[in-house]
């Protein structure tokens, strides 16, 4: 058989597989959406990244919020309260205030309730995310319970402790009673809000009246209800707007996009002060101060309390050394240096915060924060050295 023959064999053979090569590819293609990305697979976490060591991205939170809105829709009107609420991002990009971390904690309580986060700005209105907010006429705390209200839904206020001023206890109640509101009303958030701020009876009764279904029912044709209440709807719907229109802005995006507190609710078993409890687990007693305005005096003996804390305390990973040895061995002095002359200096371990240094040089963690350089808020890494004296 001649040379080009037996070629012509051979291609006549391997079109067979090849075609069949070619039509598995061309339905392996097919069966993939064409706009879909690629996914790649999340890197393990690093010791030093922020979600490793009880943070989160603040970019993170803002999408659970934009994901999870009933009603994402804006449109022109709402001119007035847009503009009292232009100021909300901003609030949420300062890294000096804790509205991102208390509201990434809201959002996520509302997530896992299946509820709309537009219920989530409700503390906005309500308290400005201030949870030691008090109001001259009785309303506390984040969600500006009354007294009588939060007892209703299992908040305790009464003697040394009011737990309307604890984040943690009153976001509990104010989302198990916005999933009986909201599944009162068929699902309509808009309903739901108005019941929260007027009472579900009266917004019964204005729907008996007006025959309205309360699914499909809109809250500007209600009829018998106080002008508060129809605004009360409108302020968290412009809070929404102007949180969706901040999305639009690189520069604002790119202020979220930094290390977060992964805040996560906690019983305090075994301690009658907020201090007692946080030094043994390593946490910083006046961020939890802060950040738990119910606790800023001692409980109870035997009652265990509901706080907020970081998942893990900021920049503490691995357990710290407490040997003598493993101490004297993180200070170091620069060579030549004799007696203690020269500046001591402490090297960051992997387990280390601000609070835990300073404790354990006997200092205020002020003196270790402003020599350094080091912001308010600032994480420290394992590997840097800080200056003690």
């Amino acid at each position: 058989m001649s040379g080009s023959r037996r070629l012509a064999l051979l291609l006549w053979l391997a079109l067979p597989q090849a075609a069949a090569a070619i039509a598995q590819e061309a339905a392996q293609e097919q069966a993939l959406p064409v706009d879909a990305p690629a996914t790649l697979p999340s890197p393990p976490p690093h010791p030093e990244d922020p979600e490793a060591a009880g943070m989160r991205n603040g970019l993170e939170i803002y999408r659970a919020f934009r994901d999870g809105l009933a009603e994402p829709e804006c449109n022109g009107d709402q001119g007035r309260w847009r503009r009292h609420f232009a100021h909300a991002p901003r609030r949420l990009a300062d890294p000096g205030s804790d509205a991102l971390p208390l509201f990434g904690y809201v959002v996520d309580a509302l997530r896992e309730a299946g509820l709309p986060t537009e219920f989530a700005l409700i503390p906005f209105v309500e308290s400005g995310y201030a949870p030691g907010a008090r109001s001259r006429s009785g309303p506390a705390g984040l969600w500006q319970f009354i007294d009588t209200t939060a007892r209703h839904h299992g908040v305790p206020v009464g003697g040394a402790y009011d737990g309307r001023l604890s984040p943690a206890e009153s976001t509990t109640a104010a989302v198990r009673y916005l999933s009986t509101l909201n599944g009162m009303f068929d699902g309509n958030w808009r309903l739901a809000a108005m019941a929260y701020n007027a009472g579900e009876q009266r917004v019964r009764q204005a729907l008996r009246r007006s025959g309205a279904d309360p699914a499909a029912a809109g809250s500007a044709h209600l009829p018998g209800l106080s002008p508060v209440t129809y605004a009360y709807v409108e302020k968290l719907h412009a809070l929404a707007c102007v949180l969706e229109e901040a999305g639009k802005d690189a520069a604002w995006l790119g202020e979220l996009d930094r290390p977060v507190l992964h805040l996560h609710a906690h019983r305090l078993e075994g301690a009658t002060h907020l201090a007692d409890w946080a030094q043994p687990q390593g946490h910083d007693p006046e961020l939890l101060r802060r950040l738990n305005p119910a606790l800023a005096s001692a409980w109870p003996r035997g009652q265990a309390p509901l706080a907020l804390v970081p998942r893990t305390p900021p920049g503490i990973l691995v357990s710290v050394p407490t040997t003598e040895a493993d101490g004297d061995a993180a200070v170091a002095a620069p060579p030549g240096a004799a007696g203690g002359a020269a500046p001591r200096t402490h090297t960051v371990r992997s387990g280390e915060s601000v609070w835990q240094i300073a404790r354990r040089y006997g200092m205020a963690s002020a003196r270790l924060i402003e020599p350094n350089g080091l912001g308010r808020r600032a994480l420290i890494r394992p590997g840097m050295v800080l200056r003690l004296d």
